[in-house]
């Protein structure tokens, strides 16, 4: 007669987290610029405010930069007061249009910036630096981080003195990508607002389960 052993033995695991990263050069500039005008009329302040922007995106396209690259992200208007004497004074309406454009020339960045308020834009609200295509560079960072945790579960069946070595049996998978803030300065003895793009840092983390 067969009996079927029913009682499995336990499986034993021991868990690893393995780290990959991945240094990428940017490939892909995203500014948003701002064109702010006050006054006590709000269609003034809305004219104003046009003509300007107007004149800003022209310049963009100027400088070779395709319309379909030039974004309205906000557009708000909103009474402004002052406190005098602690008394609520109107000072006018403010009127604020933001755009967003995106480079694919990295060199480009300071002279859009400077175009851009030599046209009458008064804020840089923001820069970032991006990969247009980060896959490649994911998949890289994920293979790191495999190499990583196999070697630490080796480590760790050596310390053991394991006669099998560690076989994965769950892989836990988590891509993280870490852009650094970008860093821009006036100089006067410059006629380009310099521009440190730096680098973007693509980390994978893996958590895996191996038996033994």
């Amino acid at each position: 007669m067969y009996y079927q052993n029913v009682f499995r033995q336990p499986v034993r695991k021991i868990t690893v987290v393995g780290n990959g990263q991945v240094a990428v050069e940017p490939d892909i500039a995203t500014i948003q610029f701002e064109v702010r005008t006050v006054d006590e009329q709000v269609r003034v302040a809305q004219e104003e405010n046009a003509a300007i922007m107007n004149q800003v995106i022209q310049s963009f396209v100027q400088l070779g930069i395709p319309r379909a690259n030039i974004q309205t992200v906000s557009y708000t208007i909103y009474p402004k007061y002052d406190y005098v004497d602690g008394e609520q004074v109107f000072r006018g309406y403010e009127v604020n249009n933001a755009i967003s454009v995106k480079l694919t020339n990295i060199d480009q960045v300071g002279i859009v910036i400077d175009t851009a308020v030599a046209n009458g834009a008064n804020r840089v609200s923001s820069i970032q630096f991006s990969v247009e295509d980060p896959s490649m560079y994911e998949q890289e960072a994920i293979v790191a981080a495999l190499q990583d945790a196999q070697t630490k579960a080796q480590t760790i069946a050596n310390s053991m003195q394991l006669a099998v070595p560690p076989q994965p049996i769950r892989i836990v998978e988590e891509v993280n990508r870490v852009s650094p803030t970008p860093y821009y300065s006036v100089a006067a003895e410059k006629s380009t607002t310099p521009i440190e793009k730096g680098q973007l840092v693509i980390t994978a983390t893996m958590r895996v389960d191996y038996s033994f």
